[in-house]
Parts: structure tokens; sequence; C-alpha cells
């Protein structure tokens, strides 16, 4: 008699490659099986939809809880602030936005000269 296969999940999209790594580098520290798929399209199509969802980081099931309590270590969100105003009221600009401006900026379209920031203050309209 054969024994039943363990279940594969796909754990989490990523927009960047580095972001994919980085996750997939840490669980493998921890020994936890994990492997990457469409990484590469992820270089071709930055931007996610339900055509390309991103970089995915796959574990087998039943290590979703440890994963999870893993990869959300790190940087409490109260600890980032806006930089005018001080609020924690915030959201995270998309990769594929951020490489959009960068762009732009290459070719000289934009009128903005400074680096795409991580966040938008809600509270103030602040890029930081």
């Amino acid at each position: 008699m054969t024994e039943p296969q363990e279940k594969i999940i796909v754990f989490r999209s990523y927009d960047t490659i580095v972001e994919a790594n980085l996750a997939k580098t840490k669980l493998d520290a921890y020994g936890i099986p994990c492997f990457l798929t469409d990484e590469h399209l992820t270089n071709l199509y930055p931007i996610q939809n339900a055509i390309f969802p991103g970089a995915r980081l796959h574990i087998f099931e039943r290590d979703a809880d440890e994963v999870r309590s893993l990869l959300e270590e790190g940087i409490e969100l109260k600890d980032i602030t806006c930089s005018k105003c001080g609020s924690d009221y915030y959201e995270s600009i998309p990769a594929w936005r951020k490489m959009y401006f960068s762009l732009l900026m290459l070719l000289e379209l934009s009128p903005s000269t400074t680096e795409p920031k991580d966040y938008h203050c809600k509270n103030c309209g602040n890029y930081f």
C-alpha cells in the first residue's frame, strides 16, 4: 500500500524575484523545504494579475503555520512612519509602479528627478 502524498501549496506571490528569494533563503536556513516558480516571468511582466501572479513560493501545507510566523517576523508596521507628518497611516507602493517611474526618469519623460519611494502617506499625501 502506498502512503498518501503531502499537499504542496502556493504560500505567497511576490512582486520581485529579490523578495521571493529572500523568503526562500530564510526558509532554507530553517530547514523548511520550499521552491519558487514563475520567477523569470516576474522579470518579463512586472505587473501582477491573474495571468502573471508574480514569483510564487511553494511549501508543504503542513508547514504553513511555521512559515507564516517566520516570514512575518521583522519590521513591524508601527516602526514605519511618514517622514513629513509622522503618521503610520500609509500604503506600500507596488513594485510595478516603481519600475514604471524609474523607466520614465531614465527616458527623461517624467518631471520628477527623485528616486521612486516605497510608501505613500494616506494622511498628508507624502511619498517616502
